[in-house]
């Protein structure tokens, strides 16, 4: 679990529950057709608006997103000087016989031992980076969107109570529930749209940025064990990725 999307979500609920607390009771806020409006409403434009799949994948991803932590660039540098060691000891051909997961990192390997030109290893790797960046685009603007259309039926929800209270004027035990559907809608879209839609969408924006920095490692490492730079080279080149405070040293990059 992501300690900080974790926290982030305790505190903010936690937050939210005394401060009604405080002044109420809490079941006074749970109201079922407000939570239908919105979350019904919202589910259903997203839908509208996006492939099945498309919105299918951001929700995994944003599972993925709470349950994993966040890529130390630092242990892809320490990946990238153990291959270019093996190519130096076992030729680049020594590369093809490593049992790699990361699927972009063994494309890159084949792609090395299979003798490919450096500006074919580049472009190659070059249209998978694109192609990752534009699926998570897609993955951030479904929740984008979902933080843009709560609201808006949160809005929708207040005007359907609203409706309901003036009709129903002459009748005074109408008027309490009416009146909840259309302000608590409102605090529904508000909500979702800023407490989980919006921080959500955000995280993965982040958690796109930190997947690209190791991709580009991978990608300048890749092109650099085709050259037939030494480790050494390869870690001054690829700790360049990596913000000053937070090297690590060649030493402890090999005992990775």
């Amino acid at each position: 679990m992501d300690k900080a999307s974790l926290t982030g979500i305790i505190t903010g609920l936690s937050l939210i529950a005394i401060s009604i607390l405080l002044g109420g009771d809490l079941g006074s806020f749970i109201n079922a057709p407000g939570l239908m409006i919105v979350i019904g409403g919202t589910l259903a434009a997203i839908l509208i608006n996006f492939q099945f799949d498309d919105v299918k994948a951001a929700f995994k991803a944003a599972v993925f997103v709470f349950k994993s932590q966040k890529l130390d660039p630092n242990d892809m540098v320490a990946t990238m000087i153990e291959l270019c060691t093996i190519s130096r000891k076992q030729g680049l051909v020594g590369l093809s016989k490593i049992e790699i997961e990361d699927t972009f990192l063994k494309k890159a390997c084949m792609l090395i031992s299979d003798g490919a030109k450096e500006d074919v290893i580049k472009d190659t790797l070059n249209i998978e980076i694109d192609s990752m960046k534009q699926r998570h685009a897609v993955q951030q603007d479904v929740f984008v969107k979902m933080g843009a259309f709560a609201p808006a039926f949160g809005m929708i929800g207040t005007l359907i109570g609203l409706v309901q209270m003036l009709q129903n004027l002459s009748d005074p035990s109408s008027v309490g529930p009416s009146m909840a559907v259309a302000l608590l809608t409102t605090f529904y879209g508000s909500f979702f749209a800023f407490m989980i839609c919006g921080p959500i969408a955000g995280k993965l924006k982040s958690r796109t940025a930190s997947e690209v920095v190791n991709l580009e490692i991978m990608f300048e490492g890749a092109a650099s064990i085709v050259q037939e730079n030494n480790p050494m080279l390869v870690y001054e080149k690829l700790s360049s990725y990596v913000p000053t405070k937070l090297r690590r040293a060649m030493e402890q990059q090999k005992g990775k």
